[in-house]
């Protein structure tokens, strides 16, 4: 950061969206540095902050149960009386949990790009995408190298991983027929719509590959 030759009101870093609240014209480098380095730290702690009772409150909200009756065996008259869940836990994990998650790099997004005049700016996409890319790769990466060599592991439920999986994969070429094939470097009201209309998709396939469709077997009653 070096001061220019402007005016009062135009020197380097003076147009931010939120600071400089005065004019910091006569004040040197190292000291603004500082200051802005203080202010940043303390904006990551209160991101933090909220983002952890966010996620307190979402897993609060997520484990509601409710008590439902179930005959186990026919020859006992009254039902037994087990808690279920009122979220599905893969609607839960790809909306609620991922919104929570993500939230910090949603709103930086946004507010770049309102404060930008809605154009692209230094951060652009590549906050979500990288955020994106880290979530597949490297967190999965961790969580294989974090099982010891004598034991192993299987995805539980390998229908929804493959749908995410599938859907992960085509969030990138999607990004790149829009910005690169369609319309180069623009994306157009209907392009960000369609954009939108996929989560909801992605959330339905799910689900419907959590219950068992379209493999679900059908279990035939036999007479006693």
């Amino acid at each position: 950061m070096t001061q220019n030759n402007g005016t009062l009101d135009d020197y380097a870093c003076s147009q931010g969206l939120i600071l400089p609240l005065i004019n910091e014209f006569t004040w040197s480098v190292e000291m603004r540095a500082f200051l802005y380095l203080l202010g940043l730290l303390y904006c990551f702690m209160g991101v933090a902050i909220i983002a952890d009772i966010f996620m307190g409150a979402i897993e609060k909200i997520t484990s509601t149960t409710r008590k439902v009756s179930v005959s186990i065996k026919r020859w006992i008259q009254e039902p037994e009386m087990v808690e279920v869940r009122i979220w599905n836990g893969t609607v839960a994990n790809l909306t609620l949990m991922a919104l929570g998650s993500s939230a910090p790099e949603i709103l930086l997004s946004i507010i770049e790009i309102v404060g930008n005049n809605f154009e692209s700016g230094a951060l652009g996409p590549g906050t979500i995408v990288g955020s994106a890319a880290f979530n597949l790769m490297g967190i999965s990466a961790a969580c294989i190298l974090a099982i010891p060599g004598v034991e192993s592991r299987k995805i539980k439920g390998l229908r929804v991983f493959a749908v995410t999986a599938v859907f992960s994969i085509f969030a990138y070429l999607w990004l790149i027929i829009v910005l690169v094939g369609i319309s180069k470097n623009v994306v157009d009201v209907w392009e960000a719509v369609v954009t939108f209309l996929l989560f909801p998709l992605l959330v339905g396939v799910a689900y419907w590959a959590d219950k068992g469709f379209p493999f679900r077997k059908t279990h035939k009653s036999i007479p006693t």
